[in-house]
């Protein structure tokens, strides 16, 4: 669009990358996938990670391609073969966070080995003056299985010591050690050493003057420059000289071993690990058990994951050290959009797009210097003129930026994508909910609340679990960062006399309430103009937690509000000022991760009355999508972002959207449900077992259980391999589940009595032998929901191709997926399947032509061709009209007749082209429990498209099948029929015709 270096993908396919999948893999299915109609995959983060990462989010070197998935002659053989067909490839880069689990992240390692005086020590988000004063200096490293003094005697911590330096392992994790320490080991023993060697030895000698330079290396909490430089160049000496003593000098050699012996001590001598235990307290690091984390780790986390640590994006030194490799990729056209992890976790994620943004236009317009680097004279007038070209290019065209950039972000009930921030869209979680909101009966909410409730035997209500689940995030997992932001607040309040007797309980209380009744992931507060948007959020907030907590005095609440809307006193100087904001920065960085602990990984376990409805930035409260709001939806979508992306499922997904459409099924069928349920529950009673006095799985759990059965259920029968293979899935599944929704049982302390019983339920009541009625039973049930589930998942699939966008296709679902919550979507892919059945479909439309093709692929509809065949045909109309689908006009229309609430109809029309769309819904009550076809007249009857007046004279061509359909003037206008438009497929997108 902007010359040559914006290239907008007219439709992307994730791709998950790791051990399993290489760049190798990618490359041969390039020529699938452009058959298929992708423009661009859409790959997952391809940096060199922990070792075995399934996701590559772990990140230790963002500047090096992950050896595990290929070469960089691989990866630059699977780019060859993208740019042969003209496909480009967006990249998901991780900037909020690093994995500093084992030994790869140099950055970390370089900071426990030497603190403070690190030139990284400002690279990652650590606190160095916490709370706990006994940490000044110091970082938290919550490792251990068990309590440090227990770990430590068991002799579970090991000094070692290789090429000339000592470091401490654990298992998998290898810690430095501070060279300055090293002396202990170098003199513990020294005088027997002298007396074996003699004074005069050279390699006697040579120990001494290096225990030398050992007392006199810089301490590391040195701040000044040239010292610190001292220090790098003497300790890395010392450890040459070091390591060339040990190899060459026998005496050396076992004089080490032999105090690194004594300091690992001996197991059933407690005093005997005094020594290490004493050189451990002398570390930069403190290592402890992983759930001291909780409470007082001094470093900022990706969430709750203690092996994610979180970097300073926001300073300019750190952006352009992790974004190098990056930048070097777009520049050469191998990379040709950005997908950007987690941007809520940045602290200012509108400036770190806009410096993202002005980076890649850069390279790609050949700048010679992007404005993060440091620069020169000369140069300093280059980021001038990129500065200035840059800002030329967004005031012509502010929703277009120069570089195909996607935010993710979840997007709650009213809420928009900042303005301000310079990309296209987000990854388009919140298309996902309105897609599959449509295909919920929203007239049974009352209906189906009714039923939850009855067969709990108690309400659940959501709005009350997402504040009771997100306080309890906080005191179970992320205290530690609540307690510093209360810490930090107390400290303000002490610079006002009107504020300084609030007590620092209360403060911590009234943060904790404020976040728990947060209404959005975040704010976006970066400097003293507060946005309405975001002060109506902090209202709300604070003035639910006020009405919620009557014993706590209004005035703390207030304070808490003025300090977020930066309401200064008129006392406050610049200085103080700049803290309130500061304090209102690290407030915005910790409400998102409650939210999703909160929400997204707990509530959403919780509150089971229709699954299909949790899904991440969904709101299960709200009973579906009316066709009105999606029209709406789609209406907005097209003038603010028309670029968005659109996902139906994603890697994040709870449900992959096979499994959504036969879940939403149940919405239209609540008495059969609850006749099912009371059968089932019946049935399987006799399976349950007591723990704790109470029957294992719980109500909430049965419940959860049988609609994932719905949703997953294999169409490939019972009684076999796969159907074991399910019953594991569904197993480990429900594993998870239960320690998210943390009500019997939690990641951090199992249950294992109510899980073993869960699971052992699980087992019988999905046994496959012939005398289980409960199976025959929901066998005969699922046939209706697997039905019309099909014909819901073509229809939104459609949807998402043709709505204003870019839709976004995850790996493997172009057949039917049945796939869960992540790991269980990250399951391999096959491929070969896909690419023989898409040559099939070919060739059988070459020899039998579109329409006998598609009655074909619709009676053969349980293998999931018929999905391709949609995915192929409509991908290969939108690549032939691409202009009608980027800056077409959305119009809505109006379907008449006595089906009319079971279509959704809309028209694209750009410069002459038009094209109509039309989706049938709530199909069980069209086919009946027989799983008839919903197609032709006489189901249909009277139901008609009504068409804009400009229709006249035309004629539509269906695409799938080649049909042409002329429409008809009536009393009410021009119309086409429902049973002519759906007579032999069950969707239709036509294309307009001449006359």
């Amino acid at each position: 669009m902007k010359g040559t270096g914006l290239r907008i993908p007219l439709v992307t396919y994730r791709l998950q990358f790791n051990a399993a999948f290489h760049f190798n893999d990618a490359r041969e299915i390039v020529p699938y996938l452009h058959e298929l109609g992708i423009s661009d995959i859409y790959a997952s983060p391809y940096f060199k990670a922990y070792p075995g990462s399934p996701h590559g989010y772990d990140i230790h070197d963002h500047n090096c391609l992950n050896p595990e998935i290929g070469s960089p002659e691989e990866y630059g053989e699977m780019v060859d073969e993208l740019k042969r067909r003209d496909m480009g490839q967006i990249l998901d880069i991780v900037p909020n966070h690093m994995c500093i689990e084992g030994q790869g992240n140099a950055y970390w390692m370089d900071v426990l080995e030497n603190g403070p005086s690190s030139p990284f020590a400002d690279f990652f988000d650590i606190d160095w003056h916490p709370v706990k004063q006994e940490l000044e200096n110091k970082i938290l490293i919550p490792i251990l299985g068990d309590q440090y003094g227990t770990v430590l005697e068991n002799g579970e911590l090991c000094l070692c010591f290789d090429e000339g330096s000592f470091f401490v392992s654990y298992y998998d994790h290898r810690l430095p050690v501070i060279p300055k320490t090293y002396s202990h080991m170098l003199t513990l023993g020294i005088d027997a050493l002298e007396e074996e060697l003699g004074t005069a030895a050279p390699q006697f000698q040579e120990l001494l003057s290096i225990i030398t330079s050992l007392g006199h290396l810089p301490p590391v909490n040195e701040q000044v420059p040239e010292r610190i430089v001292e220090r790098y160049r003497e300790k890395e000496v010392v450890k040459r000289r070091l390591w060339s003593l040990y190899q060459n000098s026998d005496a050396i050699r076992e004089f080490v071993q032999r105090n690194l012996t004594l300091f690992n001590g001996t197991r059933g001598n407690p005093r005997s690990y005094d020594l290490l235990d004493a050189l451990l307290r002398e570390q930069v690091y403190r290592i402890s058990h992983w759930r001291v984390a909780t409470e007082e780790i001094n470093y900022r986390r990706f969430f709750d994951i203690n092996s994610l640590g979180a970097i300073r994006m926001e300073d300019p030194r750190v952006f352009a050290e992790t974004h190098r490799l990056i930048f070097e990729l777009v520049a050469s056209g191998n990379v040709s959009g950005l997908r950007v992890d987690h941007a809520d976790g940045l602290r200012d994620p509108e400036e770190y797009f806009r410096r993202l943004q002005s980076a890649c236009f850069a390279r790609l317009y050949r700048f010679p210097r992007e404005e993060t680097e440091s620069a020169g004279e000369g140069d300093r007038d280059a980021e001038a003129d990129v500065h200035e070209a840059y800002e030329r290019v967004m005031a012509q065209d502010p929703l277009h930026p120069p570089f195909y950039i996607v935010g993710e972000k979840i997007l709650l009930k009213g809420e928009s994508l900042p303005d301000s921030w310079q990309v296209f869209s987000t990854t388009g979680y919140e298309f996902a909910n309105q897609v599959n909101g449509l295909f919920v009966e929203t007239s049974n909410a009352k209906v189906f609340e009714t039923l939850y409730t009855r067969f709990l035997q108690h309400r659940i209500d959501f709005r009350d679990a997402v504040y009771e689940k997100k306080k309890l995030v906080m005191q179970v997992s992320m205290s530690s960062e609540i307690n510093t932001l209360g810490h930090y607040l107390n400290r303000l309040s002490e610079q006002n006399r009107h504020t300084r007797d609030f007590t620092l309980n209360s403060l911590i209380k009234a943060i904790v309430e404020v976040i728990a009744f947060f209404p959005v992931y975040r704010t976006y507060i970066n400097d003293l103009d507060v946005m309405e948007r975001d002060r109506q959020y902090i209202e709300s907030a604070v003035g639910r937690a006020k009405r919620k907590n009557p014993a706590i005095s209004d005035s703390v609440f207030d304070f808490v509000r003025d300090m977020l809307l930066l309401r200064f006193p008129e006392t406050l100087d610049a200085e103080q000022r700049q803290a309130w904001l500061d304090f209102v920065l690290r407030f915005q960085q910790i409400t998102g991760p409650v939210m999703a602990k909160g929400v997204e990984d707990t509530a959403f376990y919780l509150y089971n009355r229709l699954v299909s409805l949790n899904e991440v930035g969904g709101s299960p409260e709200r009973f579906g999508t009316t066709l009105e709001a999606f029209h709406g939806l789609n209406l907005k979508r097209s003038k603010q972002r028309p670029l968005s992306m659109l996902a139906t499922s994603t890697h994040d997904t709870k449900r992959s959207e096979d499994v959504r459409a036969r879940i939403n099924v149940l919405s239209e069928i609540p008495d059969l449900w609850r006749e099912g349920l009371t059968r089932w529950s019946r049935q399987n009673r006799r399976h349950k077992i007591i723990v704790d006095g109470k029957p294992a799985p719980s109500r909430n759990e049965e419940y959860l259980l049988y609609q994932t059965l719905v949703g997953t259920w294999p169409l490939c029968g019972n009684g076999d391999d796969d159907f074991r293979s399910f019953r594991l899935r569904i197993r480990e599944y429900m594993l998870k589940a239960m320690r998210e929704a943390k009500v019997h049982t939690s990641w951090i302390s199992p249950n294992l009595p109510h899980e073993d019983a869960v699971l052992r339920f699980i087992d019988l009541i999905l046994d496959d032998s012939s005398h289980n009625a409960f199976l025959r039973d929901f066998s005969s049930f699922q046939t209706l929901t697997a039905a019309c589930g099909i014909f819901n998942s073509l229809s939104q699939t459609l949807l998402k191709i043709c709505s204003p966008g870019i839709p976004d296709f995850y790996q493997g679902s172009e057949l039917w997926d049945f796939s869960l919550v992540d790991p269980d979507n990250r399951r391999p892919v096959d491929f070969s399947l896909r690419r023989a059945a898409l040559d099939d479909l070919l060739r059988r439309e070459a020899e039998h032509g579109p329409l006998e093709t598609a009655r074909h692929l619709l009676a053969c509809r349980r293998d999931g061709r018929v999905k391709l065949h949609l995915i192929r045909t409509a991908l290969a109309f939108r690549r032939d009209n691409r202009a009608l689908f980027e800056s077409g006009r959305y119009q809505p229309l109006t379907v008449e007749g006595c089906l009319q609430e079971h279509v959704c109809a809309f028209l694209r029309s750009f410069n002459g082209v038009s094209a109509l769309v039309v989706v049938p819904r709530f199909c069980s009550r069209l086919t009946g429990a027989g799983g008839a076809l919903p197609l032709g007249m006489e189901l249909w009857r009277d139901t008609r498209v009504m068409l804009p007046r400009e229709s006249a004279l035309l004629r539509y061509r269906n695409i799938f099948t080649s049909e042409f359909l002329t429409p008809a003037q009536g009393e009410q206008g021009l119309s086409l029929a429902l049973g002519e438009l759906l007579a032999a497929y069950p969707v239709a997108l036509l294309d307009r015709g001449g006359a």
